[in-house]
This record gives structure tokens, C-alpha cells and sequence, in this order.
């Protein structure tokens, strides 16, 4: 198998640091309001990777933290009067909950960095005694200049680093340096005692503190989006590096592409800014889901309706050929089928060349076109084994397969049939091409 990582700019060899086991750590969300199609997208593709990794035999420890204190969440929690923590707890709750829905269940375990305020303290004190970090009147900083490799995984200039999440203070020894412990500011604002009197931690130190007291200093894979390279995961390198001494903190860095709305940046102020929630009141998950892996993990991806719309054609496509299995079923049935054995190896092969999600997807499709017409004749074995094959894609995509019931909707497509039929019996082919291609469009396949 073979994975792109960020700090190499390569494909490399993938190789776990012990054994079959992979730590895995995620950047999960800030917790100050809901969840987006943006985060829907990352963690989709971090859930697929992992149920791969798990197919292949792999056991994943699997880490997301979870951002419960933070600028936003205060400034939210200002402009509502609801105290800080229980805007925390409650879009906490909201987003693991729409992880649910879109059957992101891969994560082990999520770690609020309240819960890991000790660990954080202890990190900051030994950069501090080791001469990477220093105390000022308003809050402890990283000093850039102490550690020389900043910027190896961006491979950008030191002097390109701009304050994120924190304004500059005249206080810092250099202007770029970055915060790793702020001092309480504002009276209603959350606090936690320390060695540098009540504050609170910056953002960059809480990853580090909670990835190194469960993996140690080093460990397999750190995944997020792209906008997260620079500064926050150059950030990350900077503190875990300095403070243990060790390199490389990560053997492979993984990063999801931008998610667009119809060609622009998502944004409040464009008026495109879309909730995994407001997106599942209309979609089904397994269509959002589907659309997300057809595109690389590591490509941009363009969201609209009509894309929305051509996976939901796309994946209802495989749930009738899958729904067309019919046979009696044998466990770990063997088949010498050429479009099943082409299909496997084309989509086994996509995945370990980086996770290659639309070639994969791709390979189903191949088996569909080279074998639906022939499906009746085949033999239980090859039959059997084909629903075995899709019931493993169907885990490592974490699509379900199955058609739900439409019922009623069944009923009104036998009607259509049966009128187009009879307006074809009237030689009225205009009108009853129409028909097939509308259904068509709809994701409906008629023969004549």
C-alpha cells in the first residue's frame, strides 16, 4: 500500500511503527456551532480510510479531539449570554450526533481538551524548562526562533507566519511567535489554574498534549484538512519535536481538499454555508457519502445539487444491480467469474495506490456493465460471490447496498411501464422516449 504524505510531498510505502497496530489522530471540530459539509467531507474520508485499514487486518486506535475551549466558543457565548461550557457540551453532542448519520463510526475515542488540562499544563512547563517557551505578563509563548525546522511541513519561510485564532501581543520576544497558554483576560471568560497564574491553553498545544499522553511522542498517521497545514499543524511539529526530541512526530500526514459550493468558498457571508443537518433534511447520508468518495480524499470537490443529484443516480444504480442478486446464498463462495475477478483486483488495487476512492468506485461499475445482462445465467457460486465482494465494498465505503422500500413507489413505476407500453403499442414513440428518458435521468433503467 502506498499513501501521500504532506511532509514529503510523495507517495511512500506505508509502514506501522508496531506491528499491525496504527494510531490514527484526526483534528476534530471547534465546538461552537454546527457542523458543516466541509467537516462532513474530512471526516467521511478519515472513516473510509480507517474501515480500509481495518479490512486489510489492521487494528486502528483512532483519536479526534474535540476543541471546548476556545475564542469562538467565548465569543459565542458572549453574544448569547449561555456560559461558554454548555455551548460546548451542546454542539458537542450535535456533531457526534451527525457524525451518526452519515455512519462516521470510526472514531475511538473523542478527547475534549478540558479533559486534558493537566496534560497540556505539563507539556508548556517542559518547553519552558527545556528554552523553547517563555512566560510574558499576558500568557507563555513558543519562541520561533528556538526551533530551527519550522516550516518543514508547509515549507513555508518563518516570515510568512500570520497570528491565527490570536492578535500579536507587544509582550512576545518575536511577533510571530505563537501562544501556547493565554492569562485571563476578562472576568466571565473560562480559566484553569497553572504555574503562570488562571488561562487558559492555545489552540496549537492541546493536539500535542493529548496525542503524545495516548500514542508517546511519535506515531503512525495525523490527518485534517488542508487549511489546517499552516499554522496549526506546523505548530504541532514545532511543540512535539522541541519537547521530546524525537523526529519524525508523524511518519505520514494526511489532508483532505477544499469543499466548494457551487465553484465559490463556503461562507456565512455568501449565504452558501450548508449544515451537515440543513443537507440531510434533503439527501439521504449514503448519497452525501457516495458523493464525497467520488472524488480523491485529496482533491478539491465541488458541491451543488446537481452533483448531489448524479450520486444519488449513481449509487442507486449499484443498489438495483445489488438488489438483482438473487441466489442462494454460500459463504465464502469461490468464483473464476472474469468481470468479478477484474472488478476485485481493479478495486483493491485503487485502494492501497492512496486511497483512491473514484477508481475504486469505478471497478464497481465495470462489474455492473460486464455482467448485468448475463446475471440470470450465472451460476450461485459466482452469484454468491459477487454479493460477498459488494457486501466488502459496501463496509469500506460504508454505504449500505440495500434498497430501502418504496413501496407505493414501486406501484407508480409499474403503472409508468405499463403506460409507456401502451403508448408505444400506438406507435407513439416520441412520447414514449420521453418518458424512458426522464426515468432515466431519475436513475431508472428501461429496456426494450
Amino acid at each position: 500500500m502506498e499513501i501521500y504524505s504532506t511532509l514529503t510531498r510523495s507517495k511512500e510505502t506505508f509502514e506501522t511503527m508496531n506491528d499491525n497496530r496504527i494510531n490514527l489522530f484526526v483534528c476534530g471540530p471547534t465546538v461552537y456551532d454546527d457542523a458543516h459539509i466541509g467537516h462532513g467531507r474530512t471526516y467521511i474520508s478519515f472513516d473510509t480510510i480507517k474501515r480500509y485499514w481495518e479490512y486489510k487486518g489492521y487494528t486502528v486506535f483512532y483519536i479526534q479531539n474535540i476543541t471546548d475551549v476556545d475564542d469562538k466558543i467565548i465569543k459565542r457565548s458572549k453574544e448569547t449570554g449561555i456560559p461558554a461550557g454548555d455551548i460546548a457540551k451542546k454542539f458537542e453532542k450535535r456533531y457526534i450526533e451527525d457524525m451518526a448519520k452519515l455512519n462516521v463510526t470510526g472514531v475511538n475515542l473523542f478527547a475534549r481538551a478540558t479533559d486534558h488540562m493537566g496534560e497540556i499544563i505539563d507539556q508548556i512547563q517542559r518547553l519552558i524548562d527545556k528554552g523553547f517557551a517563555y512566560e510574558t505578563e499576558d500568557g507563555v509563548y513558543f519562541g520561533i526562533d528556538n526551533f530551527k525546522e519550522f516550516g518543514k511541513l508547509s515549507n513555508r519561510n518563518i516570515e510568512e507566519l500570520e497570528s491565527h485564532r490570536e492578535i500579536a501581543k507587544t509582550t512576545k520576544k518575536n511577533p510571530i511567535d505563537f501562544a501556547l497558554w493565554k492569562k485571563r483576560e476578562n472576568v466571565d471568560e473560562p480559566v484553569w489554574n497553572s504555574p503562570w497564574g488562571e488561562g487558559r491553553p492555545g489552540w496549537h498545544i492541546e493536539d500535542t498534549a493529548i496525542t503524545e499522553y495516548y500514542f508517546g511522542p511519535q506515531y503512525d498517521v495525523h490527518g485534517g484538512g488542508l487549511d489546517l497545514i499552516f499554522p496549526h499543524h506546523e505548530a504541532e511539529i514545532t511543540q512535539m519535536e522541541a519537547v521530546s526530541g524525537k523526529s519524525p512526530m508523524v511518519n505520514y500526514w494526511l489532508h483532505t481538499g477544499f469543499l466548494n459550493v457551487s465553484g465559490e468558498k463556503m461562507s456565512k457571508s455568501l449565504n452558501n454555508f450548508i449544515t451537515i443537518r440543513e443537507l440531510l433534511k434533503e439527501y439521504d447520508a449514503d448519497v452525501f457519502r457516495f458523493f464525497v468518495l467520488s472524488t480523491h480524499y485529496r482533491s478539491p470537490i465541488d458541491f451543488s445539487k446537481e452533483s448531489l443529484h448524479q450520486s444519488e443516480k449513481s449509487l442507486d444504480k449499484i443498489k438495483k444491480y445489488y438488489e438483482s442478486l438473487e441466489c442462494e446464498i454460500i459463504e465464502n463462495a469461490t468464483s473464476d467469474y472474469a468481470p468479478l475477478k477484474i472488478a476485485k483486483e481493479e478495486f483493491f488495487k485503487s485502494m492501497d495506490d492512496d486511497f483512491n476512492t473514484p477508481k475504486a468506485i469505478a471497478a464497481i461499475f465495470g462489474l455492473i456493465n460486464d455482467s448485468k445482462s448475463e446475471i440470470d445465467s450465472l451460476a450461485d457460486e459466482d452469484v454468491s460471490a459477487i454479493r460477498e465482494f459488494l457486501d466488502d465494498v459496501g463496509f469500506i465505503l460504508g454505504i449500505d447496498f440495500v434498497l430501502k422500500d418504496t413501496g407505493s413507489s414501486d406501484e407508480l413505476l409499474t403503472l409508468i411501464s405499463d403506460v409507456r407500453q401502451e403508448l408505444r403499442n400506438n406507435k407513439q414513440y416520441e412520447l414514449s422516449d420521453k418518458i424512458r428518458n426522464q426515468l432515466t435521468d431519475l436513475g431508472y433503467e428501461i429496456s426494450d
